[in-house]
């Protein structure tokens, strides 16, 4: 993933409009029998994940995803089946890269986690995050079990872009990584250092851009599975080792997609089941939601290339179940109710960059003590953030705001660089329930609206439901519309609907986004004693 906005100016735009177009791929037959065989659907999990690395360890896979600029990064995803997914905790605990992932002085949007990489060393039973952060250095992240705790095993000078790490029979580690160009390092035994690095292959100039690397050894052979952004998918094949020479040969190339109105599914990675059958897992460009993970199944030619399996010539939205032996358990929904009990927060929650710890708190529902002081939410810390369920979901919360203080701002939100909230101002002594639009970020992500107050009623009482419902079908701009309730049973509309953009260059999707800040004076709190995602 590049993130120089020229580069995406030339290769997205152009194919973030209908994919139409045919891949060559062998077709799954079609039919009475076929439907009637057990399926799942694309995408198998309609929540923003994108840039994933999967992978198999034992009976359970794995999958990483991208997070720019939220807190704690890099989600780690677990399956039984490939198809059910479970969010089982972050990789990067918090995003200790500067003061600006803090909201201190400076903002990290659109930067952060990239495509990064997921491994497990079977040597020592360890798993294994690398991505590099800012284009200055890469990083490297350990721990026995997904759920953590991860920690930092070593920085390396040399920033990966969009790197692909493989753990090789013989146990050695390598990385392929590079944007056209690509590379291989070879790390040190413990991981720690470089030990060499090369330019293995450079890509023609009728392919234009390769990138978000990932790299297998399959058949005695390696492999470097690259993107074209963001309509195709290459891949580098060496017989002779990590280094090369690599030949090359297109997986796809304008391929429609398994969701209407989204764009051509790439990206994303290989996998093998327990019984030998590959799958392709990527993600489908769907804003305004974000960008979709799609599962396809894999064959190989005789001479060692994959072919993803097609559907009346396009990637399915319906294919077989993968035949995979009966899970342990059911995996934890990604949507319901969070009544925030316990000591931590679940991994379905992520922070609008990092939070000042000092002022949150669970177990009793989730208090959020105000942290800044500002009239602009994009500069406000602890702004916690939910994705959204697709294709469309609405979240309703109950807050307690008997604790606000004059001058604080409290609510729910429909986060991105055009945002729209519902939720609670303070001021004189007396509390009013609002609607505010036109929070809005210019393409290098500085503020240029903090928001104007479309509707309002007065509320009494120290208690209040809000509710977002959010519309992110893509394809076109979608409505996310509010209302509130004092009873949590009654609902009533507060103001018009919201245009939640669809453009891609903030690159993650909408999201919840739970708030609460001062504009006079620290000192406030609310208190959140139920969240809840819903779907039609």
């Amino acid at each position: 993933m590049d993130l120089s906005w020229s580069h995406h100016a030339l290769t997205r735009r152009r194919t973030l409009a209908a994919a139409t177009g045919l891949a060559a791929g062998a077709l799954l037959p079609t039919g009475p029998a076929f439907a009637a065989a057990a399926q799942y659907t694309n995408p198998v999990i309609w929540q923003d994940f994108a840039d994933i690395d999967v992978m198999r360890v034992g009976d359970t896979y794995y999958a990483s995803a991208s997070t720019m600029h939220y807190s704690p990064g890099a989600p780690v995803l677990r399956s039984y089946d490939l198809v059910n997914w479970e969010i089982a905790g972050h990789a990067v605990p918090a995003l200790d890269f500067g003061a600006k992932y803090d909201l201190n002085g400076a903002r990290g949007y659109v930067r952060g986690i990239w495509a990064s990489s997921l491994a497990y060393r079977p040597s020592n039973r360890t798993f294994y995050w690398l991505g590099q952060i800012d284009f200055a250095r890469t990083y490297l992240y350990t721990a026995t079990a997904v759920e953590g705790p991860w920690s930092r095993l070593t920085t390396i000078s040399t920033p990966y872009y969009d790197a692909g790490l493989l753990v090789d029979t013989d146990d050695t580690l390598y990385v392929a990584y590079g944007n056209t160009t690509i590379s291989v390092a070879q790390l040190s035994p413990d991981g720690r250092t470089q030990v060499r690095t090369q330019e293995v292959f450079r890509t023609p100039s009728s392919v234009g851009t390769l990138e978000g690397a990932r790299f297998y050894k399959m058949h005695g052979q390696y492999y470097i599975f690259l993107t074209r952004p963001a309509n195709g998918q290459y891949i580098l094949k060496s017989s002779s080792g990590p280094f090369g020479p690599y030949t090359m040969r297109q997986v796809l190339l304008d391929l429609r997609g398994p969701i209407p109105g989204g764009g051509v599914p790439h990206q994303g990675g290989l996998v093998r089941t327990q019984s030998g059958a590959w799958y392709y897992m990527a993600f489908v460009d769907a804003y305004p939601g974000g960008r979709m993970p799609a599962l396809a199944p894999v064959t190989w030619t005789a001479d060692g290339w994959p072919v993803v399996q097609l559907v009346d010539g396009a990637w399915g939205t319906t294919y077989p179940l993968p035949a995979v032996p009966a899970p342990p358990r059911q995996v934890a929904p990604m949507t319901g109710v969070d009544t925030f009990d316990g000591t931590s927060l679940k991994p379905r929650w992520e922070w609008n960059h990092n939070p000042d710890n000092t002022r949150w708190s669970v177990g009793d529902g989730l208090t959020l003590r105000t942290a800044t002081v500002t009239h602009d939410l994009y500069w406000a810390r602890n702004t916690l953030t939910h994705r959204i369920q697709g294709p469309t979901s609405t979240a309703t919360v109950q807050l307690d705001h008997s604790a606000m203080r004059d001058g604080d701002r409290a609510g729910l939100a429909l986060l991105r660089d055009s945002s729209a909230w519902i939720g609670l101002k303070r001021d004189g002594g007396a509390t009013r329930v609002v609607t505010v639009t036109g929070l809005t970020m210019d393409g290098n992500w500085n503020t240029t609206g903090t928001g104007t107050e479309v509707a309002s009623a007065p509320v009494s009482g120290g208690r209040v439901w809000l509710r977002a419902n959010a519309d992110i079908r893509p394809g076109a701009p979608r409505p996310g519309t509010f209302s509130y309730s004092t009873d949590g049973i009654t609902f009533t509309r507060l103001g018009p609907a919201f245009s939640m953009g669809n453009d891609w260059r903030f690159f993650m999707g909408y999201r919840f986004a739970l708030f609460n800040h001062a504009t006079q004076a620290l000192g406030g709190a609310v208190r959140v004693t139920r969240f809840e995602v819903s779907t039609p």
